[in-house]
């Protein structure tokens, strides 16, 4: 065997090797292309009418509850996540184990866009509880006196499993915002 003959077949050998890792690459099939995020709204604008509406819709939820009957309390729990869950099932907790009911209702109003960042929604708001009344089993108010009727609120929502696609992450005072 002369060394140009050497040489010619290894390197039809090499093309043929080429050539077959080629085809069996093109026999591997392809992978799915992961499915795109969308974001869930389009517009602050449509943000934060959803987040009117799921605070709107955790005020209902609220209002339902009867704080003698646990399981009454679950519809508020499905609009909430952590940290805001956790502070709730405390509070609902405080006041079963006390025996403290609830009469009148809570509404909302001065609904304040504040921002729509990375799926985060903040928004304020008043919320009216003058109508609202807290008292102990033996039937003496548990509210202060010191109690505002209508207190500043900031909400921080997030995506979520709810009807309006958001869930409240944070409920606390608004110091800065007046109602």
């Amino acid at each position: 065997m002369t060394p140009a003959t050497t040489t010619l077949r290894a390197t039809a050998a090499l093309i043929t090797g080429v050539l077959a890792l080629g085809m069996l690459a093109a026999c591997t099939p392809q992978p799915e292309p992961a499915p795109t995020k969308t974001a869930l709204f389009t517009s602050d604008q449509e943000a934060f009418k959803a987040a009117e509406e799921t605070y709107r819709a955790y005020t209902d939820a609220v209002n339902a509850t009867d704080l003698s009957e646990p399981d009454s309390i679950e519809p508020v729990y499905d609009l909430l996540i952590n940290p805001a869950e956790a502070a709730s099932r405390k509070n609902y907790s405080l006041y079963h184990a006390e025996k403290i009911t609830r009469t009148g209702s809570s509404t909302f109003d001065t609904f304040t866009p504040v921002s729509f960042q990375n799926s985060l929604i903040t928004v304020r708001l008043c919320i009216d509880v003058s109508e609202v009344e807290l008292t102990n089993s033996a039937g003496d108010s548990v509210v202060p006196a010191d109690r505002q009727d209508r207190q500043p609120i900031e909400i921080e929502m997030v995506e979520g499993k709810s009807p309006t696609g958001l869930v409240i992450r944070s409920n606390v005072v608004a110091k800065d915002f007046q109602c």
